[in-house]
């Protein structure tokens, strides 16, 4: 069974996955290729800053599971990943795995569209269905549903490559009293009683000038 990856293990995978598809003339990546990918500013969440030892030391890491590959020959070391194999799944469920490893959790229409350059779904219900196939694996899940947020359409999916995601309980605000409503009943109530006791004066001389 595959021990949880860092995060940054997960960062250098789903950046090799991503690159292999959307720059093939560049791929396999150089370790400097590759550091850029994992630190790029647009399509990552969180945004890092590894530095090229600590991107060797992931590739390493990762080499040891067979998740990555090193091409021999030439001056510079190249890196190719090896995701679908070592995990046996197909690419259109590699490819939603490269973008919850790179992005965080998505719900499927997210996906479909950060997915786009990787794989093309025909529609959210294809997404929804790779996904759940990932959920129900009999060697164990590779994808959770989380919980739905307040106000939120649809659930998020994350991956489980790092262990199970932290479910963080949305935050419940205490609810605040209308700035001066309490004041403004108790001001209401004091006339009230003030009125009554007028009535009561009032009724009371009527009843005795009769």
């Amino acid at each position: 069974m595959l021990r949880a990856l860092s995060l940054l293990e997960t960062r250098v995978l789903g950046t090799l996955y991503e690159k292999e598809r959307t720059v093939p003339d560049s791929y396999p990546l150089s370790l400097n290729a590759l550091m850029l990918g994992c630190n790029q500013k647009t399509s990552r969440n969180p945004v890092m800053e590894a530095s090229e030892a600590e991107v060797q030391a992931a590739i390493d890491s990762l080499k040891g599971l067979n998740l990555v590959m090193e091409t021999s020959g030439g001056r510079v070391a190249r890196y190719s990943q090896n995701l679908e194999r070592v995990l046996q799944v197909p690419s259109q469920a590699a490819a939603l795995l490269a973008v919850l490893m790179l992005r965080g959790p998505q719900t499927a229409g997210e996906l479909r569209i950060a997915a786009e350059r990787l794989h093309r779904f025909a529609d959210i219900s294809a997404v929804t269905a790779f996904l759940e196939e990932l959920a129900a694996r009999p060697a164990g899940a590779l994808v959770v549903q989380l919980p739905r947020l307040p106000g939120a359409r649809e659930n998020r999916w994350a991956h489980t490559l790092s262990g199970a995601p932290e479910v963080q309980a949305p935050e419940t605000k205490p609810v605040a009293p209308i700035d001066g409503l309490e004041a403004r009943v108790a001001r209401l109530e004091a006339e009230v009683a003030e009125l009554k006791t007028l009535v009561h004066s009032i009724t009371g001389k009527t009843s005795s000038e009769a």
